[in-house]
């Protein structure tokens, strides 16, 4: 890390109990770029989307003995027979006539049965909400967990919200005044973030919150034959903290392959926290909250 400020390690019970939730469901966000997922052959996995779809198949799965596809309640339910390379899948929203495509495979190995939730533009992890019952709920969530935060860091205050918006539902959220999702302006990847691991760091999220901000980092594997250990002294840049919602990740391939770092930056964003090089000649995502 470089400059002065030591980089502090924000304990992970503070995000009440995310690491569960975080085991049990994949987010993946929806950028009209194609969604890869893996199917593991012979075990189901469930795909939330919060939304009536209809699902296109090609014709090379369009088999139920290929591909079981079942759909109810804003989910799809798949589950493999068989093993087939990749295939392009088109999911339509009924009502909007939204598309969204992802690159189907199924393996007979290595594949994750974990729930995956696609989040949209513009949505929370946890769903889009519908009544006003909800909007009731989140004022009154509001007014209770003012008090209770009044002596808790911002930086403790606003990692905990942000790892909740990814891995929580809508409903276990705790709502927090003042915060604001924001543009990143980062690149696709962040290569200066963690030199010394063979890790490829992704932007996915920012928020804001009287001057602090965390931005959300998908971290992955590259390495197949080695595990490593996560220890925020590795990142580099102009960093506040750092917490990781798991304190390892597995070799490339397995379930524990990838993780989230939650990096807080204090008085600006992470665009601006990194090393110059880290967005040199970089295609710029997250333009837009």
């Amino acid at each position: 890390m470089t400059g002065s400020i030591a980089l502090r390690t924000l304990v992970f019970c503070l995000l009440l109990g995310m690491a569960a939730s975080a085991n049990a469901i994949e987010i993946l966000h929806w950028d009209r770029q194609p969604l890869p997922i893996d199917l593991p052959v012979g075990s189901e996995r469930v795909i939330v989307l919060d939304r009536n779809v209809r699902v296109g198949l090609p014709r090379e799965i369009a088999d139920p003995e290929t591909l079981r596809v079942q759909s109810a309640g804003g989910a799809i339910y798949l589950k493999a027979s068989k093993p087939f390379d990749t295939q392009r899948v088109r999911i339509q929203d009924v009502e909007t006539n939204e598309v969204v495509l992802i690159d189907l495979t199924a393996k007979p190995s290595g594949a994750s049965d974990e729930e995956i939730r696609i989040v949209f533009p513009n949505e929370s992890a946890g769903g889009r909400g519908d009544t006003a019952a909800t909007d009731a709920e989140e004022e009154e969530s509001t007014q209770a967990s003012e008090p209770a935060r009044e002596n808790t860091p911002v930086a403790v205050v606003l990692t905990r919200y942000a790892a909740q918006s990814l891995y929580a539902p809508e409903r276990a959220i705790e709502a927090v005044s003042g915060v604001d999702r924001v543009a990143m302006r980062l690149p696709e990847r962040l290569p200066s973030l963690l030199p010394a691991l063979p890790v490829t760091a992704a932007p996915i999220a920012a928020w804001k919150l009287q001057g602090w901000v965390v931005t959300a980092v998908r971290l992955s594997n590259r390495d197949s034959s080695r595990a490593f250990e996560l220890d925020p002294r590795w990142l580099q840049g102009d960093l506040y903290s750092a917490t990781f919602m798991h304190d390892t990740l597995g070799p490339r391939g397995s379930l524990r392959d990838t993780t989230t770092a939650f990096i807080v930056t204090r008085g600006q964003s992470l665009a601006q926290a990194l090393p110059l090089s880290a967005l040199a000649s970089k295609r710029v995502v997250g333009g837009e909250p």
